[in-house]
């Protein structure tokens, strides 16, 4: 009878460690991952879209967003072009207003690789939000 006192002992153990001790993890619903680019002097390249809808696929932007460098190397700039976007990835099946935002390397004059960290701007309804990107640009003279 201990024996199995014993044995009921470790698998109720068991039991409760496998219900309550496993870590879920959800995805995160805005990514943020690092984009790798490589632009040669007096080239620019589009690098995504920008827009920002609620769950009924109603834009939420009061203007074009715009874009800030917060680091990165001298030569190149990063503008947005306003645009209509249709939101694929949030499900949409109507084009909103947005953006497209654009990387251009000027004057590029020493080959290298640099990291560019931008942040994006939206003024929309509910306030302003701000989301950050982060790119690894092999630059080209």
């Amino acid at each position: 009878m201990l024996v199995w006192t014993k044995t009921y002992r470790a698998f109720l153990l068991v039991c409760i460690v496998a219900t309550f001790g496993i870590v879920r993890t959800e995805a995160q619903t805005m990514s943020n991952p690092v984009h790798d680019l490589a632009l040669k002097s007096g080239e620019s390249t589009e690098l995504g879209d920008l827009y920002w809808v609620n769950s009924s696929c109603k834009s939420l932007l009061k203007g074009t967003p715009d874009v800030e460098i917060l680091d990165g190397p001298s030569g190149v700039t990063a503008t947005i072009k306003p645009a209509t976007i249709l939101p694929r990835i949030s499900g949409c099946a109507k084009a909103v207003p947005g953006g497209k935002l654009v990387i251009t390397a000027k004057d590029i004059e020493d080959q290298g690789t640099a990291l560019l960290v931008l942040r994006v701007n939206y003024k929309t309804q509910s306030g302003d939000r701000q989301r950050s990107v982060t790119v690894r640009l092999a630059l080209i003279p």
